[in-house]
């Protein structure tokens, strides 16, 4: 189990790019930190979830 943005949910063997996917998140539009560090754009496709990971998934929202 991994909990992501505090919702433990069956995600351990995703890496963060499946994940993003599977949210309908572009990654360019996003944060990603795995246990309060963040994870690199670059990583996304190879950084691999593992159980009882803490994920925080923040979407950048403009406006004005």
């Amino acid at each position: 189990m991994v909990k992501i943005n505090g919702e433990m949910l069956e995600k351990d063997g995703m890496t963060v790019a499946d994940v993003l996917a599977e949210m309908e998140t572009s990654s360019q539009r996003v944060a990603v930190e795995i246990n309060e560090n963040i994870v690199p754009k670059a990583e996304y496709s190879s950084t691999v979830l593992k159980d009882g990971d803490v994920v925080e998934v923040v979407r950048f929202v403009g406006g004005g």
